[in-house]
């Protein structure tokens, strides 16, 4: 009789070793509900990694794959295979839907956790000439970029900041954003005044990972409680939009997920909630993989136990990644909160190859937006930003509503090491443009392109050579 497998053999991909990062074949199995990972390097053996909880959601994704929509030039050329040839180089199925710009290295902070290794010594600041060129290869990419985030770093500390914000507003970019751990919104109410000749289309992306000190401490490696009051007390106060962008890790604040949505529903600014399990890359002083790494389907599954607002059909993979991220929609009214993901048709965002859709052709979405629109006091349609932000959903328009009315959730899961999957990561559309105006995949530039890991990367492509 043959023996059985304790698995299900479900696919296959190619992923990189845990340890060496060259690219070796990978299983993806069932095995006791979960989802798994298996691969084998030949200097560094098995390795087996948890992807997901959920294997129905997981089996679930493949159905919102849509047709890909490439940048109007590349960088590199495909030579030695994802993810050596970074970028963006032709095989690369996604083009940016938002790309990072990292004008500085340093930070106010050290965090003990922090993708990038920054500090208040690490590095250097980016000059205006190298930003506006920077800017200025993304332009070219996206004709019209849809979201570009000035990160770092700690970006408000670069000396010519408001310059830098003066030469993004000045290209066609539809939507900007500002990463910052919040220290100088909280402390300087007049730096945070002139954020606001920004708006509209700008954005505040707000570090807040936590509610308790001693996590704070753990991730932050400081007590950044009153920080984050004071940088929401003056957002509020301005009205400048703004996400909260959850770094998470399992034991320290996955179970505060619900509260902080609770609590970010009650700040007026904020328009959504960004979670991110933790990658493991850069800087990691207190971190095992093997006991505190979140799936993707474990920070989905911990909303809808933690929340009574969202069902599972609110929260849906978004097509341009399924693997990798998952996104939420709803709408702030009068002290209530209505989730609107419920009411799309898959199919509907997968056909229309604009990524969205008018409400009409929707009798569900529409007769639910109507009943919603009547309570709001309405003369005007809704405003053009709000329309460009709903990632994946249709087009609204809707009477008396802005941007104001908006709530989203989305987790973003940058993959590693240990979970990654070149499928995903050529529909990865989260991307870093480099100093040397290379655009690339969040993913593969905190493992390989950094300037400290370029010498082993020219080694491993050598060895495909």
């Amino acid at each position: 009789m043959a023996k059985v497998s304790k698995y299900v053999y479900y696919d296959h991909t190619t992923s990189i070793c845990n340890d060496c990062l060259r690219r070796i074949d990978a299983k993806i199995i069932f095995e006791e509900g979960n989802v798994y990972m298996l691969k084998t390097c030949k200097e560094h053996g098995r390795q087996k990694t948890l992807i997901a909880t959920d294997i129905d959601y997981y089996k679930r994704i493949r159905n919102y794959n849509k047709a890909s929509e490439y940048p109007l030039t590349f960088n590199t050329k495909t030579e030695y295979g994802c993810p050596y040839d970074c970028g963006l180089c032709p095989d690369h199925e996604q083009h940016s839907c938002l790309t990072l710009i990292e004008v500085t290295d340093r930070c106010n902070l050290k965090c003990p956790t922090c993708y990038a290794e920054s500090s208040p010594t690490h590095g250097r600041h980016r000059t205006l000439e190298e930003i506006e060129f920077m800017l200025d290869v993304i332009v070219k990419n996206e004709g019209e970029p849809d979201v570009v985030q000035l990160s770092g770093g700690e970006p408000t500390i670069h000396p010519q900041f408001f310059e830098i914000l003066d030469a993004a507003k000045k290209r066609p970019i539809r939507h900007l954003m500002v990463n910052t751990n919040g220290l100088r919104i909280a402390n300087d109410f007049k730096f945070a005044q002139r954020l606001v000749e920004y708006t509209p289309k700008f954005e505040v992306y707000l570090q807040f990972d936590s509610f308790r000190p001693e996590v704070l401490m753990n991730m932050r490696g400081r007590d950044l409680t009153d920080i984050r009051k004071k940088a929401l007390d003056h957002l509020n106060k301005l009205n400048i939009p703004t996400t909260l962008v959850v770094t998470l890790q399992k034991g320290q604040n996955d179970d505060e997920i619900g509260k902080i949505i609770e609590y970010a529903l009650k700040q007026p600014c904020v328009r959504g909630i960004t979670f991110q399990p933790t990658q493991i890359a850069g800087r990691l002083d207190n971190f095992d993989p093997a006991k505190d790494r979140l799936t993707l389907t474990d920070v989905r599954t911990q909303i809808l136990e933690q929340t009574d607002i969202f069902e599972p059909n609110d929260l849906i993979p978004v097509p341009c990644n399924p693997d990798a991220l998952v996104m939420g929609y709803a709408m702030k009214l009068k002290g209530e909160v209505f989730p609107l993901t419920r009411f799309v048709d898959p199919q509907q965002l997968l056909e229309n190859s604009a990524n969205t859709i008018v409400y009409e052709q929707d009798l569900r979405l529409k007769n639910h937006m109507l009943n919603l629109f009547s309570t709001a006091n309405s003369v005007d349609t809704i405003e053009e930003d709000f329309n460009e932000l709903l990632c994946c959903l249709p087009k609204v328009s809707a009477p008396g509503l802005k941007y104001d009315n908006l709530f989203r959730i989305i987790i973003m899961n940058f993959m590693d090491a240990y979970d990654f999957d070149v499928r995903a990561i050529k529909k990865s559309c989260v991307h870093i443009v480099s100093k040397e105006g290379m655009i690339i995949p969040f993913e593969t530039m905190n493992l390989l392109y950094r300037d400290d890991k370029q010498e082993y990367l020219e080694q491993l492509k050598s060895e495909r050579s």
